[in-house]
This record gives C-alpha cells, sequence and structure tokens, in this order.
C-alpha cells in the first residue's frame, strides 16, 4: 500500500483495522478481502488520484473487482490458483477477464492467439474495449527492472497508460525517464550475494530460470524455498532445481495459516531436498558456503526474509 513511493503507516494500518473490524467479521471477509479494503480506505484518505490495483486471485470475484478502472489489463494467462480457478487456460482467462468493464478500455497482454481471442471476446461481451499489445512487442528503451520477461510488461504497461483519460496521459519524456528508474521490490532483485524473486507460480519460476541463464549468477547456487499449499509446487521444485545446486524448504511466518504447504509431503517428493521448518535458521543455513542465496517461492517467503536480514528493507 504504497503512496508516492510511502507505504501505509503503522498507525494508519491500525486506525482502518479497527474502523473495519466489525464489518470483516460480520462478513467473513479473508485477509485478502480486508487488506484490500485498508488499502482503498488508506488511498482515499491520502487523496490518491491514480490507483494501481492488482487483482488477488482471478478477477471475476477478486475482492479489487469492486474498483471501476479508468483501464484495466491482463498480462499473462498462466496455470495458477488452480484449485479455484481450475486447470483450463481458457477458463482461467474467462475469470481474469471479468475485470473488464463497459465502456473503459481493456489492455491484453497475453502472446498465445488462443487465449488472447478468449480475452477479447469475453471483454466484447462485457461491452469493454479491447486494446490487444502486440504479440512480439517489447519495450526498446533503457529498462531498470531486470530479466527479458520484463520488456514484454514494459510494453503491456505503456499500453496501459496510453489508454487513460487524455488528462492523465504521460509525456513520452516521462515514459522515458520512469522507465529508466523503475524498480520493484523483490523482482530478480540482487543485493550482493543475495537475489530476491517473488517467482510464485510455475510461470514464474520459469521466467526466473530464464532469467538466470541469460544473466548467470556467482555459483554454487542456494535456494531457500516457501511455496504456499494451492500452489502447483512440485513443478516449481523441478524448476528451481535446474538453477540451484542446493534447495532448502521451509515455512514463512507470515504465510497464512490455512494456505501452509506440508513439508512432510515436500520430502517424500523430493528427498534430496532440505528441510527447515524454522525459518530463521533455514536463512542462516541456505547462506552457509553459497556463491549465490536465491531466496524465492512467495511474497511471504521473500518479504519476511528481507525483514529479517541486517540492512535490508522489508518487501514493499
Amino acid at each position: 500500500m504504497l503512496v508516492d513511493g510511502r507505504p501505509i503507516s503503522r498507525e494508519a494500518f491500525a486506525t482502518w483495522t479497527a474502523e473495519l473490524r466489525t464489518t470483516v467479521l460480520e462478513v467473513g471477509a479473508s485477509f485478502f478481502e480486508a487488506t484490500t479494503a485498508i488499502a482503498l480506505a488508506d488511498f482515499a484518505a491520502r487523496g490518491v488520484d491514480i490507483a494501481v490495483i492488482e487483482v488477488g486471485l482471478g478477477g471475476r470475484l477478486d475482492a479489487t473487482n469492486v474498483v471501476d478502472p479508468l483501464v484495466s489489463a491482463v498480462t499473462h494467462i498462466g496455470l495458477d490458483h488452480a484449485d479455484y480457478l481450475g486447470d483450463s487456460l481458457e477458463g482461467i482467462a474467462r475469470e481474469k477477464a471479468g475485470i473488464a468493464k463497459r465502456g473503459r478500455p481493456f489492455v491484453i497482454g497475453e502472446a498465445d492467439p488462443a487465449l488472447r481471442a478468449v480475452l477479447v471476446q469475453a471483454a466484447e461481451a462485457a461491452g469493454a474495449l479491447p486494446i490487444v499489445v502486440d504479440a512480439a512487442a517489447r519495450y526498446p528503451g533503457t529498462l531498470r527492472l531486470a530479466g527479458p520477461h520484463q520488456r514484454r510488461n514494459a510494453a503491456v504497461a505503456r499500453g496501459v497508460l496510453e489508454a487513460l483519460p487524455r488528462d492523465w496521459r504521460p509525456t513520452e519524456d516521462v515514459l522515458t525517464r520512469a522507465f529508466a528508474r523503475a524498480s520493484i521490490s523483490g523482482r530478480m532483485e540482487r543485493r550482493g550475494a543475495w537475489l530476491f524473486d517473488v517467482a510464485h507460480n510455475p510461470s514464474g519460476v520459469a521466467v526466473l530460470v530464464e532469467g538466470l541463464r541469460l544473466d548467470p549468477v556467482p555459483q554454487p547456487v542456494h535456494a531457500l524455498v516457501g511455496i504456499l499449499a494451492d500452489k502447483d509446487w512440485r513443478t516449481m521444485i523441478d524448476g528451481i532445481g535446474t538453477v540451484a545446486q542446493r534447495i532448502w524448504v521451509t515455512i514463512a511466518p507470515s504465510a497464512p495459516p490455512e494456505r501452509v504447504w506440508s513439508l512432510a509431503a515436500v520430502a517424500e517428493a523430493f528427498p534430496q531436498v532440505t528441510v527447515e521448518r524454522d525459518f530463521d535458521r533455514a536463512l542462516r543455513l541456505v547462506h552457509e558456503g553459497a556463491g549465490t542465496t536465491l531466496v524465492t517461492g512467495s511474497f511471504h517467503t521473500v518479504g519476511d526474509a528481507m525483514a529479517r536480514l541486517p540492512g535490508f528493507a522489508p518487501l514493499g
């Protein structure tokens, strides 16, 4: 919850939690639903002109879909949250297209022609105005963000910015300077011998692996991995294993209890990994003898690690 780069204060978070607590309990809101409400209240209180709101899960039934956006967008369709959204990419695409709103631009970054067609069809059915970013589009200018996928993401972001009402569109000079200095905590972020990447699904891990192959890091790579139970963790660990010589699996302290993965099941599926339930101990052990220490698997894992390491600011 950032406004002009400043996170919500502890005091404001506590105030909004107290203010909304009764309603949250009455409706049985989830953690994400409650924090979405807190975020929107904080943005309003801080006089935000433009808010960038990221969907949590799917789109159609997501808490963030209460927003009537100036522009909405889908970057890429992957098999994520399959327990909730199903294991069909086309079905997931339709769920994500649920954020398309009548009369509003709907920017589509998905490169697969079949999935693109599903998104366009769903957007048109909703009365939205689909804008398809060219499948080969890559932002050609200076980009601070690491990883080849970020040039594709930047092209989609540019499409969103150009679809804003005229009074809100940035100039070309502003766009150029912004892309050159934009950064995202925990996305292929290197800090000395540490590498943080919130690859929290199979497609995210695939991007991480591709990035490490194109831009090698000091060896050996030790990975600290914490994944939520509703993710395809088997595929993810397989992918991480192609770039890491040793893997420790653990549980992030901030992970929602109902989504904590089974370390016993992980150990049974991957007997070569080291299981360490104590997060702080795992954080110490994984770094010993590593040329690069990779922390990945979820926002919880990366954020909890950053918050514990001396001199590191928490994620966000």
